[in-house]
């Protein structure tokens, strides 16, 4: 398989991993909290919290949940309010989120994904540009910057668990019960796909290997793709 039809291939995976990021960036199903709920015909209140901020859901209880994830499942229609960590009000600060210490979790875990955010859109530019003719050498960034997005995911991903785990941990919250939600799947996803990528590239980079024992790798062909059309 040619050099250029590798790169196109891993750059689609890139572009997947990319669509994975920006959905968990922008979407605040992360982490569901739920509270103990053994009553039924009555309602009860759930959360779930991205990035950016916490929403409070009150639902009606027909029903045990059948996944036995307390009150909920999430899906089901009810009163919902949203607040950014940003803008926590006395009156929410009050209800025992530890808003304070959320807010300062959910915000580092913010920055950490807009850094990653960065070292993508740089990685792909790279990338558009290495099929030029003779910029073939523009893989090497291209696969470090990738890298270093996974590892700014990763890192990101485990801080939004710390805040999850301090949350539940705490004795001035209600909340007993928790599962990570589709946006924490796709943060997952992208770090995988990113990360698996960006060390392909820095292979695919590498010089082509010599065809006889006595060449070295300096003296072997170079490998350049041709410009795209």
């Amino acid at each position: 398989m040619e050099r250029k039809t590798k790169v196109k291939i891993t750059f689609f995976v890139i572009l997947v991993g990319i669509s994975c990021m920006l959905a968990a960036v922008v979407t605040d199903h992360w982490t569901v909290l739920s509270p103990p709920f053994d009553k039924f015909n009555a309602s009860c209140e759930t959360a779930h919290f991205g990035l950016w901020k916490l929403c409070m859901k009150t639902i009606y209880m027909v029903e045990e949940d059948p996944e036995g994830q307390g009150c909920g499942p999430i899906s089901l229609p009810g009163a919902k309010n949203c607040s950014y960590f940003k803008h926590f009000t006395k009156e929410e600060e009050a209800k025992g989120f530890e808003a304070q210490t959320q807010k300062e979790y959910n915000l580092s875990a913010a920055a950490i994904a807009v850094f990653s955010l960065a070292f993508m859109t740089l990685g792909s530019l790279c990338v558009v540009c290495s099929f030029g003719k003779g910029r073939d050498y523009l893989l090497r960034p291209a696969g470090m910057f990738f890298a270093f997005a996974g590892l700014c995911i990763v890192i990101s991903v485990e801080v939004m668990r710390n805040s999850t785990k301090r949350m539940i941990d705490s004795e001035e919250t209600v909340w007993e019960e928790y599962y990570y939600s589709w946006s924490f799947e796709c943060a997952c996803a992208s770090f995988v796909l990113l990360v698996f990528s960006g060390l392909s590239l820095l292979v695919i980079s590498m010089p082509k290997m010599p065809r006889n024992p006595w060449e070295t790798c300096m003296d072997a062909e170079p490998d350049s793709m041709e410009p795209l059309d």
